[in-house]
């Protein structure tokens, strides 16, 4: 009879060959932060666009909308406590967040779906790409857990971008 498989971890061989990795905390913070930023601008924009869309898209684009910014507000806590976990402050940067928002100005037309959806678009491919850098650059400074929530959120923001595109089309 043979014996069951088992695996052992000899932690102490790998505490004496384990060297300290540079993870470059603070540009990776500063670039969670930014996506931070980012991300709750385009949960703002989303939620707008959730109550003012109007036409023969209505109902789509009102439930797709509202499963965007729910994902998205979601992700912002996790980016935050990321931004917490490589102990640096968890802050949004407000003026950029609200840079190029509708400020309900009653003279101005309302956008039609169309331009909610491209505008949308727009800003979910900016932001992909945003992501897609910082996967790279934590994975440059040995930082695996940024780059997989990095990887995630872009994940996220590309097939956004591709229902989008699709509603557009």
């Amino acid at each position: 009879m043979e014996a069951p498989l088992t695996i052992t971890l000899k932690h102490g061989r790998y505490a004496e060959d384990a060297k300290p990795v540079d993870r470059n905390a603070v540009a990776i913070a500063d670039a969670l932060s930014d996506a931070l930023t980012d991300t709750y601008r385009l949960v703002l924009k989303t939620h707008a666009c959730h109550w003012n869309v109007a036409g023969p898209m209505f109902y789509p684009l009102h439930q797709m909308t509202e499963e965007h910014y729910t994902d998205m507000f979601a992700a912002a806590d996790v980016l935050a406590e990321r931004i917490r976990a490589l102990r640096k402050r968890a802050s949004v940067k407000p003026a950029r967040m609200i840079d190029g928002l509708d400020t309900g100005s009653d003279t101005d037309a309302d956008p039609t779906a169309d331009e909610m959806v491209r505008g949308l678009l727009s800003d979910h491919e900016a932001l992909s790409q945003r992501f897609y850098a910082l996967v790279e650059a934590a994975e440059i400074s040995g930082d695996p857990v940024t780059a997989d929530l990095a990887t995630e959120r872009a994940a996220f923001h590309d097939k956004a971008a591709w229902m989008l595109r699709a509603t557009a089309a």
